[in-house]
Protein backbone atom coordinates (compact mmCIF):
# COMPACT_ATOMS: atom_id res chain seq x y z
CA UNK A 1 0.00 0.00 0.00
CA UNK A 2 1.19 3.36 -1.08
CA UNK A 3 0.79 6.22 1.56
CA UNK A 4 1.37 10.05 1.53
CA UNK A 5 4.53 11.23 2.85
CA UNK A 6 3.60 12.95 6.02
CA UNK A 7 6.43 15.08 8.51
CA UNK A 8 6.84 15.02 11.94
CA UNK A 9 5.30 18.26 13.71
CA UNK A 10 8.52 17.97 16.33
CA UNK A 11 11.67 17.67 14.79
CA UNK A 12 10.23 17.95 10.71
CA UNK A 13 11.57 14.56 9.21
CA UNK A 14 9.86 11.99 6.82
CA UNK A 15 7.15 9.66 9.31
CA UNK A 16 7.15 5.81 8.64
CA UNK A 17 3.34 4.17 8.85
CA UNK A 18 3.68 1.56 11.66
CA UNK A 19 1.16 -0.62 12.73
CA UNK A 20 0.40 -1.37 16.30
CA UNK A 21 -1.44 -4.20 18.42
CA UNK A 22 -3.71 -2.49 20.61
CA UNK A 23 -6.70 -4.15 22.61
CA UNK A 24 -6.69 -6.62 20.30
CA UNK A 25 -6.59 -4.72 16.91
CA UNK A 26 -4.63 -3.12 14.86
CA UNK A 27 -4.56 0.52 14.68
CA UNK A 28 -2.16 2.55 12.10
CA UNK A 29 -0.09 5.45 13.40
CA UNK A 30 2.75 7.63 12.12
CA UNK A 31 6.26 7.31 13.73
CA UNK A 32 9.05 9.67 13.60
CA UNK A 33 12.32 7.80 12.96
CA UNK A 34 14.44 10.61 13.76
CA UNK A 35 12.61 11.71 16.94
CA UNK A 36 10.97 8.77 18.05
CA UNK A 37 7.18 10.20 18.55
CA UNK A 38 4.19 8.34 17.76
CA UNK A 39 1.99 11.20 15.78
CA UNK A 40 -1.71 11.12 16.19
CA UNK A 41 -2.03 14.66 14.67
CA UNK A 42 -1.87 15.87 11.41
CA UNK A 43 1.36 17.81 10.25
CA UNK A 44 2.00 21.70 10.50
CA UNK A 45 -0.08 23.86 7.57
CA UNK A 46 3.83 24.62 6.13
CA UNK A 47 4.99 21.28 6.42
CA UNK A 48 1.21 19.98 5.16
CA UNK A 49 2.55 22.07 2.17
CA UNK A 50 6.23 20.96 1.37
CA UNK A 51 4.59 17.48 1.14
CA UNK A 52 3.28 18.34 -2.54
CA UNK A 53 6.90 19.00 -3.72
CA UNK A 54 8.12 15.30 -2.79
CA UNK A 55 10.26 13.94 -5.40
CA UNK A 56 11.63 17.45 -6.31
CA UNK A 57 14.92 18.88 -5.85
CA UNK A 58 14.29 22.36 -3.46
CA UNK A 59 16.27 24.83 -2.20
CA UNK A 60 14.85 26.23 0.83
CA UNK A 61 15.40 30.24 1.61
CA UNK A 62 14.93 32.30 4.98
CA UNK A 63 14.07 35.85 3.53
CA UNK A 64 13.84 39.13 3.79
CA UNK A 65 12.56 42.22 2.40
CA UNK A 66 15.01 45.26 4.04
CA UNK A 67 17.85 42.94 4.06
CA UNK A 68 21.47 43.71 1.88
CA UNK A 69 20.80 40.28 0.72
CA UNK A 70 17.27 40.78 -0.76
CA UNK A 71 18.66 41.14 -4.15
CA UNK A 72 19.28 37.85 -4.30
CA UNK A 73 15.63 37.11 -4.81
CA UNK A 74 16.02 37.94 -8.37
CA UNK A 75 18.92 34.67 -8.72
CA UNK A 76 16.83 33.17 -6.86
CA UNK A 77 13.70 33.62 -9.57
CA UNK A 78 16.46 33.10 -12.04
CA UNK A 79 16.85 29.21 -9.99
CA UNK A 80 13.55 28.75 -10.02
CA UNK A 81 12.69 29.99 -14.03
CA UNK A 82 15.48 27.66 -15.41
CA UNK A 83 14.92 24.38 -13.52
CA UNK A 84 11.53 24.52 -12.59
CA UNK A 85 10.45 22.12 -15.36
CA UNK A 86 13.28 19.49 -14.00
CA UNK A 87 11.69 19.11 -10.72
CA UNK A 88 13.39 21.73 -9.07
CA UNK A 89 11.54 24.44 -6.50
CA UNK A 90 12.62 27.29 -4.52
CA UNK A 91 10.25 27.50 -1.13
CA UNK A 92 10.77 31.10 0.29
CA UNK A 93 9.91 31.07 4.17
CA UNK A 94 10.25 35.19 5.28
CA UNK A 95 12.24 35.51 8.66
CA UNK A 96 11.57 38.62 10.73
CA UNK A 97 14.50 37.32 13.26
CA UNK A 98 17.68 39.70 11.89
CA UNK A 99 17.46 42.94 12.84
CA UNK A 100 13.21 43.14 12.02
CA UNK A 101 13.93 43.50 7.94
CA UNK A 102 11.02 40.82 7.32
CA UNK A 103 8.39 43.43 9.08
CA UNK A 104 5.48 42.90 6.95
CA UNK A 105 2.36 40.61 6.54
CA UNK A 106 2.34 37.76 4.36
CA UNK A 107 0.07 39.93 1.72
CA UNK A 108 2.82 42.98 1.94
CA UNK A 109 5.75 40.71 1.29
CA UNK A 110 4.01 38.54 -1.50
CA UNK A 111 3.15 41.98 -3.09
CA UNK A 112 6.71 43.37 -2.62
CA UNK A 113 8.42 40.57 -3.97
CA UNK A 114 6.23 40.22 -7.23
CA UNK A 115 6.27 43.77 -8.18
CA UNK A 116 10.08 44.52 -7.43
CA UNK A 117 11.56 40.88 -8.31
CA UNK A 118 9.02 39.07 -10.20
CA UNK A 119 9.25 35.95 -7.81
CA UNK A 120 6.92 33.19 -8.80
CA UNK A 121 8.31 30.62 -6.28
CA UNK A 122 6.68 29.78 -3.19
CA UNK A 123 6.37 32.33 -0.56
CA UNK A 124 5.11 30.54 2.77
CA UNK A 125 3.94 32.45 5.71
CA UNK A 126 6.69 34.34 8.19
CA UNK A 127 8.49 31.99 10.66
CA UNK A 128 11.01 31.80 13.00
CA UNK A 129 14.19 29.72 12.13
CA UNK A 130 16.09 29.65 15.43
CA UNK A 131 15.00 29.86 19.56
CA UNK A 132 12.46 28.10 21.32
CA UNK A 133 9.90 29.30 18.15
CA UNK A 134 11.71 27.67 15.36
CA UNK A 135 9.67 26.10 12.91
CA UNK A 136 10.07 22.59 12.78
CA UNK A 137 11.22 22.55 9.12
CA UNK A 138 14.58 24.64 10.38
CA UNK A 139 15.06 22.27 13.35
CA UNK A 140 15.26 19.67 10.91
CA UNK A 141 17.50 21.59 8.55
CA UNK A 142 20.35 22.79 11.17
CA UNK A 143 19.80 19.63 12.93
CA UNK A 144 20.49 17.75 9.06
CA UNK A 145 23.41 20.36 8.13
CA UNK A 146 25.09 22.16 10.63
CA UNK A 147 27.01 25.27 10.06
CA UNK A 148 30.08 26.77 10.49
CA UNK A 149 31.80 25.01 13.73
CA UNK A 150 28.95 22.77 13.94
CA UNK A 151 26.62 25.46 15.12
CA UNK A 152 23.13 25.09 13.85
CA UNK A 153 21.98 28.65 14.42
CA UNK A 154 21.03 30.26 11.01
CA UNK A 155 23.12 33.56 11.18
CA UNK A 156 21.24 35.23 8.48
CA UNK A 157 18.49 35.90 6.25
CA UNK A 158 19.41 34.26 2.95
CA UNK A 159 21.34 30.92 4.68
CA UNK A 160 20.10 28.38 2.05
CA UNK A 161 19.75 24.34 1.83
CA UNK A 162 19.57 22.34 -0.40
CA UNK A 163 17.39 19.33 -0.20
CA UNK A 164 17.45 16.40 -2.72
CA UNK A 165 14.62 14.50 -4.18
CA UNK A 166 14.42 11.96 -1.53
CA UNK A 167 14.46 14.45 0.87
CA UNK A 168 17.90 14.19 2.24
CA UNK A 169 19.44 17.60 3.16
CA UNK A 170 22.19 17.77 0.94
CA UNK A 171 24.03 21.01 1.44
CA UNK A 172 23.98 24.36 3.63
CA UNK A 173 24.93 27.55 1.86
CA UNK A 174 25.26 30.88 3.81
CA UNK A 175 23.87 33.81 3.10
CA UNK A 176 27.04 35.07 1.16
CA UNK A 177 26.28 32.39 -1.71
CA UNK A 178 24.87 33.79 -4.56
CA UNK A 179 22.37 31.72 -6.21
CA UNK A 180 24.06 31.64 -9.60
CA UNK A 181 26.73 30.07 -7.59
CA UNK A 182 24.35 26.99 -6.76
CA UNK A 183 23.68 25.85 -10.54
CA UNK A 184 26.28 22.69 -10.29
CA UNK A 185 25.20 21.64 -7.01
CA UNK A 186 21.58 22.08 -8.33
CA UNK A 187 22.15 20.04 -11.97
CA UNK A 188 23.89 16.99 -9.97
CA UNK A 189 20.87 16.59 -6.90
CA UNK A 190 18.49 17.08 -10.53
CA UNK A 191 20.45 13.93 -11.79
CA UNK A 192 19.95 11.66 -9.54
CA UNK A 193 17.06 9.58 -8.73
CA UNK A 194 14.13 9.87 -6.19
CA UNK A 195 13.25 7.27 -4.13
Amino acid sequence: MQYETRFCTHCAAPLAHIVQTEDGGEVERLRCGACGWTHWNNPTPVLAAIVEYRGQVLLIVNTASECGFTPQYAGLESLYGQYRDQGFSVLGFPCNQFGGQEPGDSEAIGQFCSTRFHVTFPLFAKVDVNGADAHPLYRHLVKARPGILNTEAIKWNFTKFLVGRDGEVLARYAPTTRPEELVADIEAALAQPGS
